[in-house]
């Protein structure tokens, strides 16, 4: 079964550096908090908001080991009035017998505040 696990991080500077190390900071907590193998992975989807220009967070996921294949492509969030700025999303569909309850979902930084319904986060 395909299930969607979900993250975002905030970056405080719209630099390529900052976006980089944010971007894999949460790709790794959310790979390790479910246990994720890039053979059990569709696709990942990571998104920005409208001031993050500076660098293709995507780039990031390119630094994991085993990672090469897995198709990700980044877009760009819809520019909500009052939505959180500086902001990273991602979604990845990784094939997993775990139920949907047991998906670890990552809120890293000041994205904490858009899924507090789903508790701590892990690791």
């Amino acid at each position: 079964m395909f299930r969607g696990v979900r993250g975002a991080t905030t970056v405080s500077v719209n630099s390529e550096a900052e976006i980089l190390a944010a971007t894999e900071e949460l790709l790794a907590k959310v790979i390790e908090a479910n246990q994720i193998q890039p053979e059990s992975v569709a696709s990942v989807l990571i998104s920005t908001t409208e001031d993050i220009d500076a660098a293709f967070p995507a780039r990031a996921l390119r630094k994991f080991a085993g990672w090469t294949y897995v198709p990700v492509m980044c877009m760009r969030e819809i520019p909500v009035p009052g939505s959180l700025k500086m902001c990273v999303r991602i979604m990845m569909h990784v094939n997993t017998s775990v139920s949907q309850e047991e998906i670890k979902h990552v809120y890293l930084g000041n994205a904490v505040v858009l899924r507090p319904d789903l508790g701590g986060n892990p690791a």
